[in-house]
């Protein structure tokens, strides 16, 4: 996680700098992409662990990165490079939208999230499918209707910011791109064929 240290403020845009983990922005330029809450963006400067990253009308909208205020943390993560180990299904940086929590179920060693999405993203969504929660690779644990969850395990919870949501909180939301491509490609030919039906 990195913290935001400052919140430049202009119409339709703005400019955060957070302060990456030690070690986090060691050979870092600008022009570099870092994952913030799953969204690529672009490194605009770098002043030693200082970071800053410019948000377009298009991120705020779709992401709950303009929902970020001054001492908030962030999930971060560099691009991976050929020959890293992938520790988890791919991850785009490209955000479909936010989902809200609805309920966070804690047992001990344990920790349960539900998430409700929009009626036309649920059919991306399946029992021990893959999603992206704020840029986490995670295990979808059960599906009802269009709310989900995911279980979270202990080390999950320490080094990303879903130790700390709660209900209410809107999370970024990136689902599988292959899951996507396959189930709008099998409504494409399904939609067609019913058509040459008629």
């Amino acid at each position: 996680m990195a913290e935001v240290v400052a919140i430049e403020e202009k119409e339709n845009f703005r400019t955060h700098r957070v302060r990456l983990p030690q070690g986090l922005a060691e050979g870092l330029a600008a022009g570099a992409s870092v994952a913030h809450n799953g969204c690529c963006l672009t490194v605009t400067r770098v002043d030693g662990d200082l970071v800053d990253f410019d948000l377009m009308q298009e991120t705020l909208r779709l992401t709950n990165l303009g929902l970020l205020g001054v001492g908030d943390r962030v999930n971060v993560e560099r691009a991976a490079r050929f020959g890293d180990e992938i520790g988890g299904h791919a991850m785009s940086g490209h955000i479909l939208g936010t989902a809200p929590v609805v309920d966070v179920l804690t047992t001990p060693n344990n920790c349960q999230v539900w998430f409700e999405v929009p009626v036309g993203w649920a059919r991306y969504i399946f029992t021990k499918g893959y999603i992206g929660i704020d840029g986490i690779s995670l295990t979808v644990g059960a599906v009802e209707g269009r709310r989900f969850c995911v279980n979270l395990i202990p080390e999950t919870l320490s080094r990303t910011t879903l130790g700390s949501r709660r209900p209410g909180d809107r999370v970024n939301i990136e689902v599988d791109p292959q899951t996507q491509a396959i189930v709008d490609t099998v409504e494409r030919v399904l939609a067609a064929r019913d058509a040459d039906s008629r």
